[in-house]
């Protein structure tokens, strides 16, 4: 018997017991689908996170307050027995080399305001250099101006969801706003950015960082970044900014990151997530497969007569064999790439709604879902096949 005689006959078998033949397609087209979307769902976390410090550059330092021991961890979790002050960022700024902006950011949340109309809203202190490491452009007026860190005007930079949420259709540039119990006047509105490092930077209001700090009544930074100029060693950078601050703190008191460190540590954890996520869809495959092994342990019961004639008319026991394991991969298959577009659907819908999120299925899992798959129907299918050949062929010819 040829091949491709087998999988007709073993595909007209499965048309014959249409319902049941679905129902063990559905299980492994659940369980494929559920692969491809929780790997697609890591793989998008990962390129986003990738995206996300992409935007800042290769050649910043973040130093923030408290000394984290574990590589990459995430800035400002540690403890801090020191404030990170603007007397910090100056020195940074004047003693190392290589440096071409240093940046300090001073964070909180406070309800602006403009008549009646309100938000709670992210407020970050800081500086002109604000704009070049974040890459923010402008739509209308201007940017904090450069000046001495420790003067703190009363002026603001609103994002323009915010600029549309308070001002509706009038120029915000040259208003006040009232920000908490100060009162603001727009000095600039940004073009649209969307989320960066957690920061909704379109409803977010920039003032200068002296100002920042006196509305929140902070006494210590939250971050400094320090941009590098191009092809500078950022180890040795590092190395330099932590002894720097650790003859001023008595103390290695900060932790200095780069978003290289950041990414690469999220990634391995993201990493490891996906292939776990990944697993408990193949746990789902394997229960599939049970229903599989079920459904031809039926199929063989049933189709005994069928057996007997086949052995009667000069079939083989391998050949016979072959004939129920080609319908369980067959069954594999069929769910197998089910899944396959099912899962693709759901990863396209999902991306079509939030498109700044960049999920797709990664082509190993993919793959490996596949081949899964079919090696599921194989070994589910050795069973039922050893039970059909064990038949005694002048027994099943009689139907008993």
């Amino acid at each position: 018997m040829r091949l491709s005689d087998a999988i007709a006959f073993s595909w007209t078998a499965l048309i014959r017991h249409r319902r049941r033949s679905i129902l063990s397609i559905l299980g492994v087209t659940v369980g494929v689908a559920a692969v491809v979307v929780l790997t697609a769902a890591g793989e998008g976390a990962q390129r986003f996170v990738s995206q996300e410090f992409a935007s800042l550059g290769t050649n910043l330092l973040m130093v923030s307050p408290g000394k984290n021991e574990t590589t990459g961890a995430l800035p400002g979790l540690g403890g801090a027995p020191n404030d990170l002050t603007l007397g910090d960022a100056r020195a940074i700024e004047r003693e190392l080399r290589g440096v071409r902006l240093v940046v300090p950011e001073a964070m909180g949340n406070d309800t602006v305001s403009n008549g009646e109309r309100r938000r709670q809203v992210a407020v970050v202190g800081t500086t002109s250099g604000f704009q070049e490491t974040r890459q923010l452009e402008l739509a209308k007026g201007r940017f904090l101006p450069p000046g001495d860190l420790q003067r703190g005007a009363p002026i603001a930079v609103i994002g323009w969801k915010l600029a549309r949420e308070l001002f509706r259709s009038e120029n915000p540039v040259g208003q006040v706003l009232r920000l908490g119990g100060w009162r603001m006047r727009v000095i600039g509105v940004l073009e649209p950015k969307g989320r960066q490092l957690g920061l909704d930077i379109d409803d977010m209001v920039m003032v200068p960082v002296a100002t920042g700090m006196r509305i929140f009544d902070l006494h210590s930074l939250n971050r400094i970044n320090v941009e590098m100029r191009a092809h500078t060693d950022l180890d040795l950078a590092k190395e330099r900014i932590l002894t720097l601050l650790a003859e001023r703190h008595d103390e290695e008191d900060v932790s200095v990151i780069t978003p290289d460190t950041v990414v690469g540590a999220l990634n391995e954890i993201l990493l490891a997530l996906t292939l776990a996520v990944g697993g408990i869809g193949a746990i789902s495959l394997a229960v599939a497969g049970l229903g599989i092994m079920n459904l031809m342990l039926v199929s063989v019961s049933e189709r005994t007569a069928e057996v007997g004639l086949l052995r009667a008319i000069g079939a083989t026991r391998s050949q016979v064999q072959r004939l129920f394991l080609i319908e369980a991969v067959l069954l594999s298959l069929c769910g197998a790439v089910a899944g396959i577009a099912l899962g693709w659907a759901i990863v396209k819908g999902f991306v079509a709604l939030y498109p700044d999120f960049p999920a797709s299925p990664p082509l190993w899992a993919v793959l490996s879902a596949l081949a899964l798959a079919l090696l599921i129907g194989a070994v589910f299918g050795v069973l039922p096949a050893r039970r059909a050949t064990g038949l005694d062929p002048v027994a099943a010819l009689a139907g008993k």
